[in-house]
């Protein structure tokens, strides 16, 4: 292995965790390449930019001598660059400018735009600044989806990235980056761009439309979602372009870090656990149950959720089959922010249901890792769902999930048998409360049998969805990657 060339990849991502993170993409972005990176037949960088709010002196970035200024649009824009190098083969570089990301916020700006189509280039910019020409380059979500293109149009005569093939990984086809067409020349694309096989999208131009036009591989964040994308019901009116390049597109499951999401020492729950003591996962429900002030008893079925309080998450079933959950004597914890009119409604709900439903309309990690501990099934109805970790966060911590058939959950979460003792979780199709709450039944039956229950677990926990397998898998699809450049 030492003999062989390593792959060199630029990995860019608009957040990536621990340094800025609003959901799942911070999470992939944070944790692949440092996976990838293990293997030992990659160099991978990562490039995000230099919010306001990252804490420079935490996290120990350093910074490069001297700045990098380039043209675009007839103007010259000058970046500080900023690193953190966690070993020979990973290193993770912070785009600095201040007027388009020194602000409180990472999006929701009138100019988001021009913000990452500048980061963008200044991605490809930087690169040929430090000398990192890269084999592959891997960009993530709408934000980057003008990567590719940059690269095929601004910079397709230059030498520096002759050998560079792209990827596009979509994490939501849901959010596309869509925006007036009179901002093309302001960001360095001509009018030829401008094109119903190009840009062009219902007389705007879309970014993650030119990421999946451009770039040399598609990939989704799970093999069902990437076939879910190319019907009209998911494919949100880019399932024929995404039809018409079937031929490059592919799925891979998310991972999940096996050393961030661990029971056995997780120091936000009561009583740390591992497989070989499960009974003692039983100290963090009770804790629980003290805590939301429900009744502190054992036998009392406890299912939680985690999510974005959203028509999307298929949040209003779990509203509406509160009152049917209620009259089984189950227990609920939510935790989650979102539509308001959901927020409203599990407001009311807990009001009306005070010894059952508990809701917390906020956003805290730590309440989360105590739900995933001390809940006995998770919910994750998701009308689409391109991965999802909720589900391989529960199953880590033995927490058996209930979930609706569609995209990552049926990748990772397999119906249990209880004539054989095999699966998972619990599955569901149709999009209503009733078909719910049919998946909750199933739970319940298995639930009151200790020994099944038990096996249900020990299913569960032996999964293993940590990165190391789809990192192989990444690696692998940089190698077609490779393939495909001279197309």
């Amino acid at each position: 292995m030492e003999n062989r060339k390593k792959l060199k990849v630029l990995f860019t991502a608009s957040e990536v965790s621990p340094y800025a993170k609003t959901g799942g993409l911070a999470d992939v972005a944070g944790s692949l390449p440092k996976a990838l990176s293990n293997l030992g037949e990659v160099e991978i960088l990562t490039m995000l930019p230099m919010y306001k709010s990252i804490n420079e002196s935490k996290y120990e970035i350093k910074s490069m001598p001297r700045g990098i200024h380039f043209s675009m649009a007839g103007r010259i824009h000058g970046i500080g660059l900023k690193y953190i190098e966690h070993n020979e083969n990973y290193k993770t570089y912070f785009i600095e400018n201040w007027d388009y990301f020194g602000r409180d916020g990472i999006y929701g700006y009138h100019d988001d735009a021009l913000r990452f189509g500048f980061f963008g280039r200044a991605v490809l910019e930087s690169a040929k600044a430090i000398n990192f020409n890269p084999d592959i380059v891997h960009c993530n979500d709408w934000h980057t989806g003008l990567i590719p293109v940059y690269l095929k149009s601004f910079y397709g005569n230059d030498d520096f990235f002759k050998d560079a093939s792209s990827i596009f990984t979509v994490h939501n086809l849901g959010y596309q980056g869509v925006f007036s067409k009179e901002l093309l020349p302001m960001l360095d694309l001509s009018w030829d761009e401008f094109k119903a096989e190009k840009l062009e999208y219902w007389d705007r131009i879309s970014f993650i439309k030119g990421g999946l036009t451009y770039a040399n591989i598609i990939n989704t964040v799970s093999k069902q979602y990437s076939k879910e994308i190319q019907t009209q019901r998911y494919g949100e009116t880019l399932d024929g372009l995404l039809r018409n390049r079937q031929n490059v597109l592919y799925g891979i499951v998310n991972g999940l870090d096996y050393e961030e999401w661990n029971p056995a020492t997780d120091m936000d729950i009561a009583q740390n656990f591992n497989i070989s003591n499960i009974d003692k996962k039983l100290d963090n429900k009770i804790a629980l149950q003290k805590e939301k002030g429900l009744t502190v008893d054992p036998q009392i079925p406890l299912i939680g959720v985690v999510s974005r309080l959203s028509y999307q998450k298929g949040l209003d079933l779990v509203a509406y089959a509160v009152g049917k959950m209620a009259s089984l004597g189950i227990q609920l914890v939510v935790l989650g922010i979102g539509e308001e009119y959901l927020q409203n409604l599990f407001n009311g709900l807990a009001g009306e249901f005070p010894n059952n439903l508990k809701i917390d309309l906020k956003f805290d990690s730590s309440l989360a890792r105590r739900i995933y501990a001390g809940s006995d099934m998770f919910l994750m109805p998701s009308r689409y769902e391109p991965c999802g970790l909720g589900q391989l966060i529960s199953m880590r911590y033995g927490t058996i999930p209930i979930v609706r058939k569609t995209g990552g959950l049926v990748d990772t979460v397999e119906e249990y048998d209880p004539n054989i003792d095999s699966g998972t979780g619990f599955c569901f199709e149709d999009e209503h409360p009733g078909a719910l709450m049919w998946a909750i039944g199933k739970a319940l039956d298995v639930y009151r049998q200790k020994d099944k229950w038990q096996k249900v677990i020990l299913n569960a926990m032996s999964k293993d969805f940590s990165w190391k397998h789809s990192a192989n898998e990444y690696l692998e699809l940089y190698k077609k990657a490779l393939m495909t450049k001279a197309n």
